[in-house]
């Protein structure tokens, strides 16, 4: 009996595994172009993955090394042999994504920006920090145009989670709000993923 369940298993893992080898067996790359992942999906998973990096990088890195004394962040980091701000961190990986091909793009955007650049470009991503700073929970989403091609893009809630965000932002001489306290929406995470 133990050796007939054996084989059931053994040859229920090959099914699964392997499929019947009929016509309507797919490739893994097959499936996922034919089903598709919902560019809410995709902007999820992305925003995990970015939310996580950051808090990492600003709880464990900068905040326990600038705490022991052994390095601090600075915006001018590399001139001045320094950790570079969370912010920093963000933008310089959103290039090396951007670099990669993808198409997908990310950035922060606020209401309050230190530099022009992260300024909402768009009336979506106006009113979508407009709605961000009364209710932070849920993402903001829309379809966006660029020339001819159509993008989806998904504006998170970027948080104050820690005191260099908050010491960065109310001490820097172009900032225009210097009132940041821990867990405020300083602005968002725009993700920009396009619909080909």
């Amino acid at each position: 009996m133990q050796r007939i369940n054996g084989s059931l298993c053994a040859t229920a893992l090959i099914l699964l595994m392997g499929g019947l080898g009929g016509a309507d067996t797919l490739s893994a790359k097959e499936r996922s172009a034919s089903a598709g992942i919902p560019p809410e999906k995709v902007a999820a998973y992305l925003y995990a993955v970015i939310k996580a990096d950051r808090t990492v990088y600003t709880t464990e890195i900068v905040n326990r090394l600038q705490g022991k004394g052994v390095i601090m962040a600075s915006e001018h980091w590399e001139q001045e042999n320094a950790l570079m701000l969370p912010a920093q961190f963000l933008h310089h990986s959103s290039k090396l994504v951007a670099e990669s091909g993808s198409g997908i793009r990310y950035r922060l955007i606020s209401l309050w920006p230190i530099y022009r650049r992260n300024a909402p470009a768009s009336d979506l991503e106006r009113s979508a920090l407009e709605s961000l700073s009364k209710n932070p929970d849920w993402p903001v989403t829309g379809i966006v145009n660029s020339g001819r091609k159509q993008y989806f893009q998904a504006i998170y809630p970027d948080l104050a989670i820690s005191q260099v965000c908050i010491g960065c932002h109310n001490s820097h001489r172009l900032s225009p709000k210097r009132d940041f306290k821990l867990n405020d929406v300083m602005g968002g995470i725009a993700i920009t993923i396009p619909l080909e």
